[in-house]
């Protein structure tokens, strides 16, 4: 089966994981990116997407199965494309930012669209897979903390909450994090230190998931927040807001905790820090297996593939 992938960042660590287990199973894949850059404080412009139709034209009459749109805004050029059935992967921000509608509209014209949640499949309210992206556990693994600590140089008599993000990025919150680290210094004697991921390589982070003593996610919105997986994959104890499948992806796994209010997020916070302990998440993470993955998203190519034909 050969595959036309089209993404808006061909760099996703999510996005690449998915296509490598895919060519693990014997799927051709060739990917397109939008052209442009983003930063911290622009996307792509109009123009770019205007310069992405005519190379994806062009392409789609190479000898392809069928193409696959990554990410909401990918979409209206893979269904302009006259040939191939279309299926639409949407990653979360696509689905409840503000460029929503378009996902929506979309999807009702792709012969299928998978989606990374049973939340977002409740906001999309139409027939749809369910499709988290894997984590590869062979990259994100527990390892002694003490070891992780000496390679990022932290303070080994402090405990760190880990922000898995850039502290500019606005719908991941920083500004709520950081009040409840200062909220818990309160409550914890020992020091706290909260650490953020700012422009870290992705092959460097299971070094900062296991030198923390827990993850602490307060985003405005997630689709099915990788960051949560790769904690869980390696032992860390997670306090997150209840967005995306966090619920899901969380049950089970012990300690680790999913709240509503900021006084929730402080005692859940100040209860694992105090504790000291490391959770059995990855007992629990089979379903988020990057094989489990590809063979479902492979069973969604051959049926659309077969009704197509």
């Amino acid at each position: 089966m050969n595959v036309l992938n089209l993404t808006s960042k061909e760099t996703s660590p999510p996005f690449e994981l998915q296509v490598r287990a895919l060519e693990e199973r014997g799927i051709d894949c060739t990917t397109i990116a939008v052209p442009g850059t983003v930063t911290a404080d622009s996307g792509r412009s109009v123009f770019d997407y205007l310069r992405f139709h005519p190379t994806v034209l062009r392409e789609s009459f190479g000898s392809y199965d069928l193409v696959h749109a990554n990410y909401g805004l990918t979409a209206p050029f893979a269904l302009s494309q006259p040939r191939l059935p279309t299926v639409l992967s949407l990653w979360g921000t696509d689905l409840d930012g503000e460029l929503g509608w378009v996902s929506k509209r979309c999807a009702n014209y792709c012969d299928a669209t998978i989606v990374m949640s049973e939340r977002m499949k409740r906001e999309l309210g139409q027939d749809c897979h369910v499709i988290p992206h894997g984590v590869d556990f062979d990259l994100f693994e527990p390892i002694p903390r003490s070891d992780a600590i000496d390679r990022l140089g932290w303070d080994p008599d402090a405990k760190h909450v880990l922000f898995p993000y850039k502290a500019e990025r606005e719908v991941k919150n920083y500004p709520r994090a950081e009040r409840i680290v200062d909220a818990v210094r309160d409550d914890v004697p020992n020091r706290i230190r909260l650490q953020t991921a700012r422009e870290v390589p992705h092959s460097e982070m299971p070094a900062y998931m296991n030198a923390a003593d827990c993850l602490l996610l307060t985003s405005d919105r997630e689709g099915s927040p990788n960051v949560v997986k790769e904690a869980v994959a390696c032992n860390l104890p997670v306090v997150t807001v209840d967005v995306g499948d966090v619920r899901e992806r969380l049950e089970g796994v012990t300690p680790s905790e999913v709240c509503r209010t900021d006084r929730e997020l402080r005692l859940a916070l100040a209860s694992i820090l105090d504790g000291g302990g490391r959770s059995n998440g990855r007992k629990q993470a089979e379903a988020i297996s990057t094989d489990r993955m590809a063979a479902r998203i492979h069973d969604v190519y051959r049926d659309v593939v077969d009704r197509s034909a």
